[in-house]
């Protein structure tokens, strides 16, 4: 086969890749996990933190960082192959599983964090109303505040029922695939 079409092909794969991190980026994901997930992606089967650090030009420490991150965000995995003794990371190939993947991922950390800081409020409000003399601007506020709380709480658990609807896949059923 012809090396100059091949050349090009592989220019075209890279420019894909990094097209993949420049959509990464819109998603909230750093270019760097966008790009070991394009070059991922693009060699089309599972790769060694030796052959992502030759392809990015990275250290292998600081791949190692990437590829946790991946796994953290859901976008790879390691992946176990016969006769390979070192660890072998993947990515979803589907374009919309990545996407509910890396939506939900961000989202969930999202919710979580803010159940912490209700909990966290919570118990000072309970701390004040047990220790200290309540008058009636001092009600008011708590109860205000109580209020706002609910709602935070209403809010994060529709926010909750938005990523089980994308991660359930029930979101196809009202806006298909192509």
């Amino acid at each position: 086969m012809d090396e100059q079409p091949l050349g090009r092909i592989k220019v075209m794969e890279d420019q894909f890749a990094e097209k993949i991190a420049d959509n990464m980026h819109t998603y909230g994901v750093s270019t760097t996990v966008g790009r070991v997930l394009g070059i991922i992606y693009m060699n089309r089967k599972p790769m060694t933190l030796d052959e992502l650090s030759e392809a990015t030009g990275m250290s292998k420490t600081r791949m190692s960082q990437v590829v946790r991150e991946m796994v953290d965000l859901n976008i790879a995995e390691k992946v176990l192959q016969k006769g390979v003794r070192k660890d072998l990371y993947n990515v979803e190939q589907d374009y919309y599983q990545t996407f509910i993947s890396l939506f939900t991922s961000n989202w969930r950390k999202a919710i979580n964090k803010n159940k912490m800081f209700e909990k966290k409020l919570s118990a000072e409000l309970k701390e004040i109303t047990s220790n200290e003399p309540i008058d009636e601007e001092l009600e008011a506020k708590i109860n205000l505040l109580l209020k706002e709380t609910k709602e935070w709480l209403d809010y994060y658990q529709w926010l909750a029922n938005l990523v089980e609807f994308f991660e359930s896949g029930e979101i196809f059923k009202h806006v298909p695939k192509p």
